[in-house]
């Protein structure tokens, strides 16, 4: 059968089809594609879809908007993959009303023709819809009309006979689809838990969750930090590796080459006597251990993610049981990784394309399954742009095939490409630059492109204003404000954000000319005061409120910058898909001088009129203003004010 409608350039369909778009269940799809036929018949359209695997489809029709484009809209499905396709044909029936119509504009005196051939395209529409029990009525009710339509005395009660709602409505569920064509291949949406979408993270090592400089803390000791993370409203627990730690070459406080007695040594280099990738070290405790820990972060409405780093100490298990996994040099020893001029003596990095390559991707493979079997369900992979794409799309799609609702943060600050590649092969969310945009103008070029470029059909973003391996300059000299701006930004601007502790405490010590934490805690235990005088931790926990009773802030790309003539505050705003609930956020950019000015409200967005007069409430102290039109004065103090958080009141 040849094709009689058209059906091309679909959207969204990323690189041609090839990877999905991603959604949360029941998050609408917005569709579009071209779609026409030869002649001058009228064309019919839906967009059909189905979880994967089920047998039947689900429908919504489709409206042209102009020059042969049509759109529509579905749900997405449960959690794991939404299938979906677009069905055209010529409708006949539509077709011979607006010739009808023509005609009658035209003057003609009578059409006993058409008159036949319309009440024959409805017996046909009633023999379809009596097929199945469920048409008998409609049936029963589209003979009736055949009968008036073939009664129509003149041109003109034809065409209100055959322009009847009712009519019209009963043809559009029945009609003749003889020659449909439904567009090859069926694309893809994939769908993730809601948490892939809305969530706050919260990052500590769980040997500082005591804040000794003494000794480390056990994972049964973890439960305050994990208790004072739950009270400022995150919701995710994030732990750097938890593995054995490496005995060979093991690093010293601040990276010394050298390892004092008593010194912890680096998480990331993983492995020792005690096991790897599926073993715990030992100063944690145990497995049994850990497995409770999550069950009573689980109690609490919170869950762990877990690094997969894929680094492995001298001392791994798999340098003795697998050598040929690793690179040699020429003289056969095995090589350590260095990204120039940095060097991790202490870590060798796998060699993914060896000969022996498919037992090594199997066998990461089942680590990320032995976590997940013990409930963890989130994963931040660490570095993944230096281990193969195809390995990314080959692991995620294997584990995702058991566990559905796993969800992977690819840690990549790399090239841009590589950062959306690893999300276009099924990276669930991605971190990003926000971390060094700092400027009014580098967050709105920025955030522009993360929310209305085709990126944010595959890309999350997840917000971390700082890792234990980044201490932006921004935090190193802004001090206290700079942490409250980066923390209402981060918080605000995406649906996931984290901060890793000590954020809390705006800790900024840094290693001199260097994004680097001074006495990091990644090479050292590290003391601290959780309650130390200057936290912002009350801003925190009322952000993450914020947050959670705003479905506005509930997601990513429902974002749109409005203007001020202040080139330090940044204004945006944020809507829920019914428009009941409107944020609009005015955050100075400035850590060092007040700043004030005029800003231009979106009034006609807001579904006001530029005269109107309105209050909003100031989310951060609950104050209420009454503002009048577009144009409004605001002013910020970086001691005192760093933002308005403002909520349309209706």
């Amino acid at each position: 059968m040849f094709r009689t409608v058209v059906i091309e350039n679909l959207w969204p369909q990323i690189e041609g089809g090839k990877y999905p778009v991603k959604r949360v269940p029941g998050e609408e799809v917005s569709v579009y594609a071209d779609i026409f036929k030869e002649g001058h018949d009228i064309v019919s359209a839906v967009v059909k879809w189905r979880a994967a695997g089920a047998k039947k489809w689900n429908e919504a029709p489709m409206r042209p908007i102009g020059e042969d484009r049509w759109s529509g809209c579905f749900p997405a499905g449960p959690v794991g993959f939404t299938e979906w396709t677009i069905e055209a044909w010529g409708d006949t029936y539509l077709s011979w009303l607006d010739e009808i119509g023509k005609k009658v504009r035209g003057g003609a005196a009578a059409l006993p023709v058409e008159t036949a051939e319309g009440a024959a395209l409805i017996r046909a529409a009633a023999e379809r819809a009596g097929r199945g029990a469920a048409g008998k009525t409609a049936s029963r009710c589209l003979l009736a009309h055949a009968e008036t339509v073939a009664a129509a005395p003149d041109p003109a009660s034809l065409l209100a006979a055959g322009s009847a709602p009712e009519l019209v409505a009963l043809l559009a569920k029945w009609p003749d689809r003889s020659f449909a064509v439904t567009h090859q291949p069926v694309q893809k949406v994939r769908v993730d838990r809601q948490a892939a979408a809305f969530a706050a993270w919260y990052e500590f090592f769980p040997r500082s969750a005591e804040g000794r400089a003494d000794r480390g803390s056990t994972f049964r000791e973890c439960l305050g930090r994990v208790q004072n993370a739950k009270a400022m409203g995150f919701d995710v627990i994030y732990f750097p590796p938890i593995h054995p730690i490496g005995i060979t070459a093991r690093k010293g406080a601040n990276n010394a080459l050298t390892c004092k007695p008593g010194e912890p040594g680096v998480p990331y280099a993983i492995g020792g006597p005690a096991g790897g990738h599926c073993a715990v070290e030992p100063e944690l405790g145990t497995l049994d251990d850990f497995e409770w820990l999550l069950r009573e972060v689980r109690a609490r409405g919170m869950e762990v993610a877990l690094d997969f780093a894929l680094n492995c100490s001298p001392d791994h298990p798999y340098v003795k049981e697998h050598p040929e996994w690793f690179f040699h040099r020429p003289d056969g020893t095995i090589k350590y990784a260095e990204n120039p001029p940095k060097k991790y003596e202490d870590v060798y990095p796998l060699d993914y394309h060896n000969a022996g390559w498919k037992a090594l991707w199997e066998e990461l493979r089942d680590v990320l399954l032995f976590w997940a079997e013990r409930g963890v369900r989130i994963f931040r992979v660490d570095n993944p742009h230096t281990k193969p794409v195809a390995f990314w799309e080959w692991v995620i799609a294997e584990v995702q095939a058991k566990f559905p609702d796993v969800i992977f943060l690819s840690e990549a600050f790399t090239r841009p490409k590589m950062m959306q590649v690893l999300a276009k092969v099924g990276f669930t969310q991605s971190y990003t630059y926000f971390t060094w945009r700092n400027t009014r103008a580098e967050l709105e070029e920025y955030f522009t492109e993360l929310t209305h470029s085709p990126m944010r059909e595959y890309f999350r973003p997840n917000l971390f204003p700082n890792t234990p391996d980044i201490l932006p300059h921004y935090l190193q000299e802004g001090g206290r404000p700079a942490f409250m701006i980066r923390a209402v930004l981060a918080a605000t601007l995406s649906g996931v954000y984290g901060i890793y502790s000590g954020f809390e405490l705006c800790e900024n010590a840094a290693l001199p000319g260097r994004e680097e934490y001074l006495d990091s805690e990644k090479y050292q235990y590290k003391g601290r005061d959780w309650d130390a005088p200057g936290n912002i931790k009350p801003l925190v926990t009322r952000l993450n409120a914020i947050r959670r009773e705003n479905a506005s802030l509930h997601q990513t790309n429902n974002l749109a910058f409005f203007p001020s003539d202040n080139p330090a505050i940044l204004c945006y705003r944020k809507w829920s898909h019914d428009l009941m609930n409107q944020v609009l956020a005015i955050v100075t950019t400035d850590f060092r001088s007040p700043q004030s000015g005029w800003i231009d409200v979106p009034t006609g967005d807001l579904g006001l009129t530029p005269e109107s007069s309105y209050q909003v409430e100031d989310l951060l102290t609950g104050e209420v203003f009454t503002w009048r039109g577009a144009r409004n004065y605001v002013s910020l103090d970086p001691g005192a004010r760093v933002a308005h958080l403002l909520r349309l009141r209706r």
